[in-house]
């Protein structure tokens, strides 16, 4: 393999792995919505959402992987990354008052946050970039970066 497919190819990684954040931030706020378990939703993601075509654009292939243990983890762990999230929100702020796009986004980046394979500053830029792609005109892109920044240091002082 040449150092251009490399690179390509590890960019096309990347992609499908910030993908897949987008796809579990949708799927967590949809379990939330419509009360559906993981299994549903994981199964619906993967079969009609990952690299199909709306309106005429085709949407990314997401790592599948990735997707799943987002998902999986922010569930099992949910009540941990909530009380991380409530920590990082001002008080009279409480995640249940936040819009629910954002507990879904804050619940996937806790995931990563408490994780050890994804660098807190790299998750940061991550789910701020998730948040553009629903917030692109607010300020809810600033606030999700000053939440997870505060959740970051929290979970990994040592990373800063």
């Amino acid at each position: 393999m040449t150092q251009t497919n490399s690179n390509q190819s590890g960019n096309q990684r990347r992609k499908m792995k910030s993908a897949s954040r987008l796809y579990a931030v949708q799927a967590l706020f949809q379990m939330e919505h419509s009360g559906q378990t993981f299994d549903g939703v994981a199964a619906e993601f993967l079969n009609y959402r990952f690299g199909e075509t709306y309106d005429g654009v085709e949407m990314m292939d997401g790592d599948i992987t990735h997707f799943k243990m987002l998902v999986e983890k922010a569930v099992s762990n949910q009540a941990k990354i909530d009380q991380m999230t409530d920590r990082a929100l001002v008080a009279r702020w409480p995640l249940g008052r936040i819009d629910p796009t954002l507990r879904a986004l804050f619940r996937a980046a806790g995931v990563e946050l408490i994780g050890r394979d994804t660098p807190p500053r790299v998750a940061i830029s991550e789910y701020v970039d998730v948040a553009k792609a629903f917030f692109d005109d607010g300020d809810e892109p600033k606030f999700v970066n000053a939440v997870l920044d505060h959740m970051a240091r929290e979970a990994k002082p040592e990373a800063f």
